[in-house]
């Protein structure tokens, strides 16, 4: 089996969802660490990826964190919590217990944790305000639950001021185009100690991102989520994970 062996389990964010290829499915951040990983290292890596897109912070670690230490990986990801943010009510305690969580067991199958929060999206959305005090406190008490263990691997993308500007963000304004997911990237490599190629800080910004305003807007990205918080129902409904085992991503890929 490859030397390194990176899970990563999440949300839509680790999904990839907002980096669209043309084969109608999604790449994202995660997808480019492992490539970037492998070219970096001239190594094979092996990568597996089971998030799923519209998750809370703790049924991804009901659902995903033990499937994913099953795999016996090196190294595993997680990020949650975005979408806990947006609901009515939310306990910022609780969701950054679920990073203690998954350090914890970690820590005790001998997995070096990568703890990643997401970018921000608050200035173009909707209750810009809540959202941002929101994920300033998921940020500070996630680091807190952290903060005597210099040895943790962290890329928090929250504080990015860059990263949070309208051309990385795509036409719902709630997920990362494919020059957010390749900054992320960068980052998370990064803080792997890994050299991750230069243009993926700044990818060229795309010709038209206009994408709906006004209320085209609410009508074909707010209106749904307003659909699914009314009928119970979730974005990731019926979805499964896009790399539950294993894949080889060799030197050559990136």
């Amino acid at each position: 089996m490859d030397a390194v062996r990176y899970v990563a389990i999440g949300d839509s964010f680790t999904e990839g969802v907002g980096d669209g290829l043309p084969d109608g499915t999604v790449r994202g951040w995660a997808d480019l660490v492992a490539e970037g990983w492998a070219a970096a290292s001239g190594v094979p890596v092996g990568y597996a990826n089971l998030a799923i897109r519209g998750k809370l912070a703790w049924p991804i670690i009901a659902q995903q964190l033990e499937p994913a230490l099953a795999l016996k990986p090196t190294h595993l990801s997680f990020n949650g919590g975005g979408n806990d943010m947006i609901r009515p009510r939310t306990n910022i305690p609780h969701i950054a217990d679920a990073f203690a969580h998954v350090l914890r067991r970690c820590d005790e199958e001998g997995v070096h944790a990568v703890l990643i929060s997401g970018a921000n999206p608050s200035a173009q959305l909707p209750l810009r305000r809540l959202i941002q005090r929101r994920g300033d406190m998921l940020t500070a008490a996630a680091s807190a639950r952290i903060a005597d263990r210099q040895d943790v691997i962290t890329a928090f993308n929250w504080p990015d001021r860059e990263l949070s500007l309208p051309p990385f963000w795509s036409e719902d304004r709630l997920h990362l185009n494919s020059r957010g997911h390749h900054r992320v990237a960068a980052r998370v490599l990064t803080a792997l100690g890994l050299e991750p190629p230069g243009e993926w800080w700044w990818m060229p910004e795309f010709v038209d991102r206009r994408g709906p305003r006004g209320t085209a807007y609410y009508r074909e990205h707010l209106g749904p989520w307003i659909r699914r918080r009314l009928t119970g129902t979730s974005s990731g409904d019926g979805r499964t994970a896009k790399f539950p085992d294993f894949v080889t991503i060799p030197p050559s890929k990136s």
